[in-house]
């Protein structure tokens, strides 16, 4: 009677494990397929087999540059950066909304944008958010490693050089959203300059102001047209912000690449034809070869509208300009692909 009870209980012991270790391998497995499911989303996955190699490059850059975007809008800095992109469209554009104010006449939707950037003070404050931005380049994810395990370090970069195109892009296209609503009030949509387009460009009131708003570009294309070209300029001249950034960060770590930008700012700002002019001391007649020199030297020069040949000036067009901006570009990408090469990474805490 006692070696049968014996019996059943160890029986009864051997089920309870025989259960309990069933449960344990089936929430393994169930792990394990969640796992799976998070590495098909993020990229580091595939659920077909056979995936052919062209498909898969591209998949492995889009996916790598998707996390990069992991809790971009929940980001302290994200949410800074657009806060004072709209403190500085509303400061920066008051000025052009007191004129239409003021003569009672109404603008194209355009030309605010155009004029509030339509100098290289506007321009660089705008951008140097952007480096408040970039200052953490490269992005590292908690799914870095398994990209970097996944895929190589070139394809990794590229993400990256995407990541900077696509925020600086939709950074630009919110100011000039911004710039537009703000004025909206005073603005009508048709393509055809304003009155108080004309009143700025035919007197004196523009140059008061510092309102770049001149009859040569209102002769040479529409507002529409302008605005197009003064967005891409700023685009590209930001752009060169981000492609300074990465390689400084990848070269000599952390915080090295925004200093590298202030500088390339700093050197930008320096060489305005006013600021150059004021510390030189130079007379109003020689201003005009310290700015055909200056309009191709200096890449915040190069992202000004107006500092651009419109048959008047021995300056350079906007097809040079934006190459001029492309060679930086290439350069900043060449530098980034070297030093990846030799990049340490570190994923601390992840």
């Amino acid at each position: 009677m006692f070696f049968k009870r014996s019996e059943r209980k160890g029986l009864n012991f051997r089920g309870k494990a025989h259960q309990n270790m069933s449960r344990f391998v089936q929430r393994i497995e169930d792990v394990g397929r969640a796992i799976k499911r998070s590495l098909i989303l993020h990229g580091l996955s595939h659920p077909k087999e056979g995936m052919p190699p062209g498909e898969g490059e591209a998949h492995q850059i889009l996916s790598a540059t998707r996390c990069c975007f992991l809790g971009f809008f929940q980001n302290p800095r994200t949410i800074i950066l657009f806060l004072f992109g709209v403190v500085l469209c509303f400061l920066l554009s008051s000025r052009v909304t007191e004129v239409a104010e003021y003569y009672g006449t109404t603008m194209q939707a355009a030309e605010p944008f155009i004029w509030t950037f339509g100098d290289s003070t506007a321009i660089l404050m705008i951008s140097l958010l952007l480096i408040f931005l970039f200052a953490d380049l490269p992005k590292l994810t908690p799914f870095t490693p398994f990209h970097l395990m996944r895929t190589t370090k070139s394809r990794w970069l590229i993400a990256q050089l995407l990541y900077i195109m696509l925020c600086t892009a939709l950074y630009i296209l919110f100011i000039l959203v911004v710039t537009v609503v703000l004025c909206m009030k005073y603005s009508y949509t048709g393509d055809l300059w304003s009155e108080t387009a004309a009143i700025l460009g035919y007197s004196s009131l523009g140059d008061q102001l510092n309102v770049p708003s001149t009859v040569k570009v209102m002769e040479s294309i529409t507002p529409i047209g302008c605005m197009a070209q003064v967005a891409l300029l700023m685009f590209a001249y930001s752009l060169t912000l981000g492609f300074l950034i990465l390689p400084g960060n990848l070269l000599f770590g952390k915080k090295t690449g925004m200093f590298f930008a202030l500088l390339y700012s700093l050197y930008g700002f320096l060489l305005d034809p006013d600021v150059l002019g004021k510390i030189l001391g130079l007379e109003t007649w020689e201003l005009y070869r310290v700015r055909s020199i200056v309009g191709w030297i200096s890449p915040l020069n190069n992202a000004v509208y107006g500092m651009h040949d419109f048959g008047y000036d021995n300056l350079p067009s906007i097809a040079q300009s934006l190459l001029i901006f492309g060679g930086i570009l290439t350069v900043g990408f060449f530098i980034s692909w070297r030093a990846v090469k030799k990049y340490n990474f570190t994923f601390l805490g992840m």
